[in-house]
């Protein structure tokens, strides 16, 4: 059934709005899938993430000239879309790994990713959905900046406590001369 033009336009609206505040875009195979199965899918999505089913010419009209137009390679077969709204990618894209596990759809991968303005291919995906989230990566970072602090105090500490040392072994001995006189 053909789609009518204001439709088309439609959707190439929809698809930017999605672009504007999305961090990664990907493309996912979804041949095969019930309507059901799809909305099952959206509703195991966290809501920081989108998918939205589209044909591959609206995708590229709306990717035409933005950052996303890597996306380009994925615009063959029968894609979803998948936009992620949030900074936590690897629990963005973790739903649908477990629902392509849960219905042994291993030829229902992605097709590819746009993340950072570079382009994942699907042997690649692992990089994505793997990634430290910003709290791992803050902690790493505050690590970091603590341990030479740690070390200079530590240094800083070590002539006075070895004078204390010093000290206490002087008065020692000095104690012993007395007590045997």
């Amino acid at each position: 059934m053909a789609i009518s033009r204001r439709k088309k336009e439609e959707t190439v609206e929809k698809v930017k709005q999605q672009l504007e505040t999305s961090y990664l875009v990907a493309g996912v195979k979804y041949k095969g899938l019930t309507v059901q199965q799809m909305q099952n899918l959206r509703r195991s999505l966290p809501e920081s993430t989108k998918l939205i089913v589209a044909k591959n010419t609206l995708v590229g009209k709306a990717i035409e000239g933005t950052k996303w137009e890597a996306l380009k390679p994925c615009l063959k077969g029968m894609n979803a879309w998948l936009f992620v709204h949030t900074e936590e990618i690897p629990s963005a894209l973790k739903p649908y790994r477990a629902f392509q596990k849960e219905l042994k759809l291993e030829d229902n991968d992605f097709t590819g990713a746009v993340f950072e303005g570079k382009f994942y291919a699907p042997e690649e995906f692992k990089q994505l959905e793997t990634m430290p989230t910003r709290a791992d990566v803050y902690a790493k970072l505050l690590g970091v900046l603590k341990s030479p602090s740690s070390k200079v105090v530590g240094v800083l500490q070590a002539p006075a406590r070895k004078l204390l040392l010093t000290l206490k072994a002087y008065v020692q001995k000095l104690e012993e001369e007395e007590s045997k006189s």
